[in-house]
């Protein structure tokens, strides 16, 4: 070997610096280490440290650097200049938007707040934006969960005081028999993945249950490929299986859950279906000891499932006694269930008797002493280690709600949640729906609103309804229409504010929310509807306040733009107050913080809101003095005080000794240390308060502490949802307050107490034998929404979206590689690309959704594949179902939460001719940003 060789540095300096953040790539919100060089972004790897993703990361968060320097970033405020729709804007100072969107608000807040309609998307600071509303005054706010999975959301708090993803988590270290259903795949993604990995690498056995083989359902040991909006039916088949065999925990429904809970069952009494109380307003059982009536939290009671009572001539008998009734009946039996499922009744049993053995025969116990809230003191955890996992597949359907609490009683009924091995709570919560607050709705001109606006109603009197009973909220949230819409209808509200119903609004205000093409439905009607003018040539929706980051489809419909930073360029609060960092064992919450400046003239819109809000004067944006409260974000983060002890993070609030979590003073450093701590906190569970986190009195005492809530607060599992029962009497014509009378029989169809299957409502509006054929889309793991597919790295991955059809339609209709078809719907048609997938449900089509974009739009080339070949099924599906013979048109939605029913779409399709793109075609936007070179390419460091 010469002896002059080059001497190689085989370990370079990769960067000057690593700053630590909070990754805003999809939903995850894992910590990533953000490298630097020369002031600018070297590349993003994992944080090893942070508890969400312990040092993994997907390829959209190593792809942050791409949406960071993205040529569709905005560059500075936009004022339109030609007719809506065209995109056709004038750049403008930050003075003049601002001043221009006071004058426009200031007169709205004077007079009507209502008028004003604030929605925001998938932002992760709706605690913050939820207060400015508020100090508004307008009733009409909500983000974005009314169409993407309140089901879930609501159906699990109303139950059980959480659900799954950012309100609990399996057990993934200890179960033994995992179900996943419809669960997307950029949604949880790397805490799901990493915890699939650990229950493999223990031989552990998972379940895959969905229509659709791909991503988490393709490494599944069993997969259910079942029948859209079916899976509530097969739910209870299996509960019926469970509940012939014996094979549920009494124990458990006893003490945990109001199973031994007395019901009225007279049907000529105003209380049949009701609880039967105490003077105190308490639910009654039967205590085993006496053979009395007690209060169901009384100190020592042992809680009765087998007694009944009868009193003054009225039979009351516990809960537990309906669920046999209605769950034993053949109606629910597998044999009855499995041609609409497409699951063999076999295949039903078989899965249900695993689920029982593993649960009951494979029991765990952990050596953990705990006391319950009746006083009761328990020497060991017992487990059963089945756990369950589900999100918007299931919940995206008209059945969705119901569905859900489905899913959650047979988890109950199993004695599988908050226990070793089973489905665990993420803190703050377990919060049932007690604990959350109730809508409120009351609007008086120049003046806050009375409380926030999304909550969760009980009865009829917690409706936000006016004098005649209209709907007092634009998008009908909590009205007769959807009485328990936790998260608003934000899919209806260009909708209703188009039709001017229940009234017409000055401004419609949006925030990150793409509602002009994939987060809405009927997306040429929307186009409409947000360019439509009256018979004086107005606007039908005045006036149109955007922001965003980029230049998306949205953007050319707004009159005034407000320009975003990228996730890199500003500060984020991921807070208790909202959708926190959290895992079962801890309690965490996480900032993002500028660890770059913005090279262009924008700013992050929660800074822009605390301007905005001094300038209107809104209560808890301007000091005594009229002088503005928070300079911006960050400052409202650090001082801004929610209740005693309590602000938007719980980490390092100062103490007497120091930074503290939980409850404190305000800390002026306190983002410094969250930076210095790598962007995050987290505080421990203690080991005795882990499991049983509802009726655990260690945990309720630690909950309190740390400000989750002002006093314990244990409570039971709800198998039979009383609210819904009394929502239910009003329709059947119990009470003062009651429905109109084109809606009492769906009210009293729907709204049933005990979780209940009935089928998607499009398929009682639809010829199912002219479209037989169920359309699906999915969220593909390299993408989260919109602006994923505008990512120069991500685009390889997916440039386009083809409609994966099943074996038997592929056949039927002789398609071959490269062929294109015409899909239709009672609503419109597509022509778009196929290819052929053998593992899908056999009556199933389906495509990745968001990935077609709009030419014009985020700076892509008007010939860029994801304008040509890629497509949205949104054409096909409307916001309101198809006429009725009674001449009304209902909303697309859950009739009980108004969750967007995306799910229910029924298709029918055919071989077309290649067309040279896909249609609808829509013509071209004009963009306020340049289009993108052909590639991107620049030199960090040196």
């Amino acid at each position: 070997m010469s002896l002059d060789q080059p001497q190689l540095d085989t370990s370079p300096e990769v960067s000057d610096e690593v700053r630590k953040t909070t990754c805003y790539m999809c939903a995850c919100r894992c910590g990533i280490n953000v490298h630097m060089k020369d002031g600018k972004v070297a590349y993003i790897e994992g944080n090893k440290d942070h508890p969400v993703n312990q040092g993994v990361l997907c390829a959209k968060g190593s792809a942050g650097i791409m949406q960071h320097n993205a040529p569709s970033r905005l560059r500075a405020p936009l004022k339109r200049v030609g007719e809506r729709g065209k995109g056709e804007f004038e750049e403008i100072s930050w003075d003049e938007a601002l001043t221009l969107a006071t004058e426009w608000l200031a007169p709205v807040r004077e007079n009507h707040p209502e008028k004003l309609a604030f929605f925001t998307g998938r932002d992760q600071s709706q605690s913050f934006t939820s207060f400015w509303a508020q100090g508004f005054g307008t009733p009409n706010y909500a983000a974005h969960g009314g169409f993407c999975s309140v089901n879930m959301a609501a159906a699990g708090i109303y139950t059980m005081g959480g659900a799954f993803w950012e309100f609990g988590q399996p057990d993934w270290d200890r179960t033994k028999l995992f179900m996943l259903f419809g669960v997307a795949e950029d949604h949880d993604s790397n805490p799901i993945k990493m915890g699939i990995g650990k229950i493999k690498k223990r031989g552990a056995r998972m379940i895959g249950v969905n229509p659709i083989r791909t991503g988490y359902n393709a490494v599944a040991d069993d997969w259910v490929g079942i029948t859209p909006g079916t899976d509530g039916l097969f739910i209870l088949a299996m509960v019926h299986c469970l509940m012939k065999a014996g094979k549920v925990d009494l124990d458990y429904l006893a003490r945990f859950t109001n199973a031994s809970v007395l019901i009225n069952e007279d049907p000529k009494s105003d209380d049949f279906g009701l609880f039967l109380r105490d003077s105190d307003g308490q639910p009654q059982v039967i205590d085993r000891r006496t053979g009395d009536l007690a209060p169901w939290n009384g100190q020592g009671v042992e809680p009765d499932l087998s007694a009944t009572y009868r009193h003054q001539g009225v039979t009351h008998r516990p809960v537990f006694h309906q669920m046999a009734d209605r769950y034993l009946s053949d109606e629910y039996a597998p044999e009855a269930v499995a041609d609409r499922c497409g699951i063999p009744a076999q295949r039903i049993r078989a899965i249900a008797a695993d689920l029982a053995r593993v649960a009951f025969d494979e029991a765990i116990e952990l050596d953990r002493s705990w006391t319950d809230f009746r006083g009761v003191k328990h020497d060991k955890m017992i487990g059963r280690p089945v756990s369950f996992h589900a999100m918007r597949g299931i919940s995206a359907h008209s059945n969705g709600f119901q569905t859900c609490r489905a899913l959650h009683v047979l988890q109950i009924i199993l004695g599988s949640v908050e226990v070793p091995g089973g489905m665990r709570f993420k803190p703050p919560y377990p919060k049932p729906a007690t604990a959350h607050p109730k809508p409120h709705g009351k609007v008086t001109p120049g003046t806050a609103l009375d409380g926030p606006h999304l909550g969760y109603t009980h009865g009829p009197e917690d409706l936000l309804l006016d004098a005649e009973g209209n709907p007092t909220r634009i998008d009908k949230a909590y009205s007769w229409e959807n009485p328990m819409s936790a998260h608003g209808l934000m899919h209806m509200v260009i909708s209703n504010a188009h039709a001017g119903v229940p009234y017409k609004i000055d401004t419609l205000f949006m925030y990150m929310a793409n509602m002009s093409w994939n987060s809405s439905m009927n997306v040429g009607g929307v186009h409409k509807m947000l360019t439509d003018k009256d018979d004086n040539g107005d606007y039908v929706i005045p006036r149109i306040i955007y922001s965003d980051a980029y230049s998306s489809e949205m953007v050319a419909y707004a009159d005034l733009i407000l320009p975003d930073t990228t996730y890199l360029e500003r500060h984020d609060c991921i807070s208790l107050l909202d959708r926190p960092i959290c895992e079962a064992d801890g309690v965490a919450d996480a900032i993002r913080w500028p660890v770059v400046e913005p090279d262009r003239d924008v700013r992050g819109f929660q800074s822009v809101l605390c301007d905005l809000g001094a300038r209107l004067n809104l209560p808890g944006f301007v000091n005594e003095d009229g002088s503005q409260k928070y300079k911006d974000y960050a400052d409202y983060i650090t001082n801004h005080i929610r209740r005693p002890g309590v602000g938007p993070l719980a980490g390092f609030r100062k103490g007497e000794d120091g930074p503290q979590g939980g409850r404190g003073d305000v800390n002026p450093d306190q983002i410094q240390n969250y930076i210095d701590n790598g962007g995050f906190w987290i505080e421990h569970v203690p080991d005795n308060a882990a499991f049983y986190k509802p009726f655990s009195m260690e945990y309720q005492d630690w909950a309190v502490k740390m400000g989750f809530y002002d006093a314990v607060q244990p409570y039971i599992f709800q198998l039979y949802v009383e609210p819904l029962r009394k929502f239910q009497a009003a329709a059947e014509g119990i009470g003062e307050r009651q429905p109109p009378e084109h809606l009492r029989e769906r009210l009293k169809r729907t709204m049933d107490p005990l979780p209940i299957w009935y089928g998607p409502l499009e398929d009682d509006q639809v010829d199912l034998d002219e479209y037989p054929v169920h359309a699906l889309t999915q969220r593909p793991m390299a993408m989260y929404h919109s602006w994923g597919t505008q990512n120069a790295w991500l685009r390889q991955i997916h440039g386009h979206n083809p409609l994966y059809v099943p074996t038997k339609i592929w056949e039927a209709n002789s398609f071959v590689e490269g062929d294109w078809a015409k899909v239709s719907s009672v609503h419109g048609s597509i022509v778009v690309p196929v290819a052929h997938q053998a593992s899908l449900n056999e009556n199933t089509v389906w495509t990745w959704n968001a990935i077609g974009k709009r030419k014009g739009a985020w700076a892509l080339d008007k010939g860029a594949s994801e304008a040509t070949k890629g497509f949205l099924l949104n054409h096909l599906i409307h916001e309101l179902l198809p006429p009725k013979g009674d001449g009304l048109r209902w909303a697309n939605s859950d009739p009980i939460t108004g969750q967007a029913a995306w799910f229910d779409l029924r298709v029918k399709i055919e071989k077309s001719a290649i067309p040279n793109e896909a249609q609808p075609a829509m013509p071209a936007i004009k963009s306020p940003v340049p289009q993108g070179p052909d590639a991107l390419a620049w030199k960090v460091g040196k």
